[in-house]
Order: C-alpha cells, then sequence, then structure tokens
C-alpha cells in the first residue's frame, strides 16, 4: 500500500523523482513519460517568468527612486538659478538680457542632464549659424526634450510654451520673462502668441515650436503637425531649421514619467529650408517638408 502511494506521489510531481536516491538521474530519464517531461519543463518556464517580472519590479523601483532623486536635483538647481535670472532681467539692458539668459539656460540644462546622467549628442551642428535668425521646429516625446532643445541650439531663442507651466512657482517667473506662452484652448491667446513670436523674429531672437503640439504618448513616431511654425516662417521669410530627438522616449517615456533612466539622447539638425518667396499657398508642402526631415532622421542611423 505505501509502495503504491509512494509511486502515485512521484508519478504527480516530477521534482520528487529528480530528488529522491531510490532513481538515479540516468533511470529517471527513461521511466520519464512526455506528461512528466512536459511537467518538468513548465515548472521551470513558470520559475523563468516569475523570476524575470521580479527583475522588472525591481529595475522599475529603482527608475523611480532615480526619478526622485532627479527631480531633487531639478528643484534644488531652479531655487538657485532663478535669482541669476532675476539679476539679467533686472539690470540688463532689455535687448541683451534674452541672450545673456539663453546662455544662462544652456548652462543649466548641462547641468541637469550630467546630474540626471544623460549625455546628449548632437549631429551636423555645423548646418546651423549661431548669428542667424531661424524659425526651429522639433519632435517632442518626453520631458527631457526641453534642456536636450537648449543643450543642442547655439542660437538666442525662445521657446513657445504652454500656459499651464507659467503657474509653475519660480519656473513661471523664468517663462513669462524669457519665453512666449500660449493657452492652447484660447483662439485670442494663440492670435496673441503669434504676434508676440513675429516681433521676437524681428528682434533677430529665433522661436523654437514643437509643431505636434503636445508630448507624442502614441505608438506612432509622429503627432500631426498645427500650421503655427510654417505660418510663422512664410510670412517672416526666415529659414526653417528642424531639429530630431531620438531616445527620449527610452529614457523617459511620457506613459511612465516617473521611471527616468540615464543613457543617450541623439539631436540630429537637418539642412534649414529656406522660406524665401513662399506664400501661404506653400504651407502645406512646408509642413510636409518638415515632417519628412524628422521621419528620415527617426528612420535612419545618422551618424555624425
Amino acid at each position: 500500500m505505501r509502495e503504491a502511494e509512494s509511486n502515485r506521489y512521484k508519478y504527480e510531481y516530477p521534482i520528487y523523482q529528480r530528488c529522491s536516491p531510490e532513481f538515479p538521474a540516468t533511470s529517471l530519464n527513461k521511466s520519464f513519460s512526455d506528461k512528466d517531461q512536459k511537467l518538468s519543463q513548465n515548472y521551470y518556464v513558470c520559475s523563468f517568468i516569475n523570476i524575470s517580472n521580479a527583475m522588472k519590479i525591481i529595475i522599475r523601483f529603482i527608475k523611480f527612486l532615480f526619478t526622485l532623486f532627479a527631480g531633487a536635483v531639478f528643484i534644488l538647481s531652479l531655487i538657485l538659478v532663478v535669482p541669476c535670472y532675476f539679476f539679467i532681467f533686472t539690470f540688463y539692458p532689455k535687448e541683451k538680457a534674452p541672450r545673456i539668459a539663453h546662455g544662462l539656460s544652456k548652462r543649466w540644462a548641462k547641468t541637469v542632464l550630467t546630474f540626471f546622467l544623460i549625455r546628449v549628442k548632437v549631429i551636423h551642428k555645423e548646418y546651423i549659424n549661431p548669428e542667424q535668425t531661424y524659425v526651429f521646429v522639433a519632435n517632442h516625446q518626453s520631458q527631457i526634450d526641453i534642456p536636450a532643445y537648449a543643450v543642442s541650439c547655439s542660437n538666442t531663442l525662445r521657446f513657445l510654451a504652454k500656459k499651464e507651466l507659467t503657474k509653475i512657482p519660480l519656473l513661471g517667473y523664468v517663462i513669462n520673462h524669457l519665453y512666449i506662452s500660449v493657452d492652447r484652448k484660447d483662439k485670442a491667446a494663440k492670435i496673441k502668441s503669434m504676434e508676440n513670436m513675429m516681433a521676437s523674429l524681428r528682434e533677430g531672437v529665433s522661436v523654437f515650436i514643437c509643431p505636434e503640439g503636445t508630448r507624442n504618448r502614441t505608438d506612432q513616431p509622429l503627432l500631426s503637425f498645427h500650421d503655427g511654425a510654417f505660418r510663422l516662417a512664410i510670412e517672416s521669410q526666415l529659414p526653417l531649421a528642424v531639429l530630431t530627438i531620438k531616445g527620449a522616449e527610452k529614457l523617459l517615456s511620457p506613459l511612465r514619467p516617473l521611471e527616468l533612466s540615464p543613457g543617450t539622447l541623439t539631436c540630429i539638425w537637418s539642412k534649414p529650408v529656406e522660406t524665401k518667396g513662399m506664400t501661404m499657398n506653400d504651407l502645406e508642402a512646408l509642413k510636409e517638408n518638415a515632417r519628412g526631415l524628422m521621419m528620415e532622421c527617426l528612420a535612419d542611423d545618422v551618424k555624425g
């Protein structure tokens, strides 16, 4: 009776058979039925999956802690840098302040990304003349795109920022004094922002716009483009400079904003598109040209 019960137990639990001294590995392998082998294989597959899932959870937790560290670094750096902006906006002449302030923004962005352990690789920077005024456009997938924009561009510029950012303490002060904000839900505010950007271009200060309008949270490489940036380039008759950011969504996905990873961001400049002689009839063609340049950079392994 005991022998029969023991045999039944061995059949139902192959791991017991492996551990039992009564059944050497050689004879055990020969006596295993197909069902035994499948059960054993399933056991090890499930164990591997469980270990893999546990590792993913651990990695995500480490990323979360790193994000908390990065957030603390950003807040501390913001507190330290705002008095510098205040000094610039208060004591420097109006025509010089944007250039000096943008230089500060560039250094601030480099410092923050260094603490985030993020390296920015800029390709074809020679295409952009630092003394020329441009309408800049770029794709937008992640929050870390913004410091990458500043690091990759030597030209004095004003970003077009959404109105909600001006409500953030300290950061709102910098945006209100240095950049241009827009309430995307207010048609009159959109018109006013276009006027402000045109005035900036007349001053010789470039503008930087994300034509997608928001971060790309889809599985598509680009969202549809709004007309504003391209209308501005045609109206001003200034070159359109296209920047493509690669790898941002891998370091900080818009779907997982609390999981920052160290790594490399690749910023690729395309040759500027001249708009002299263009009219509003060319708007769609200009927009598709810019989109095509970005898609080409996103698809190809571009080397500098």
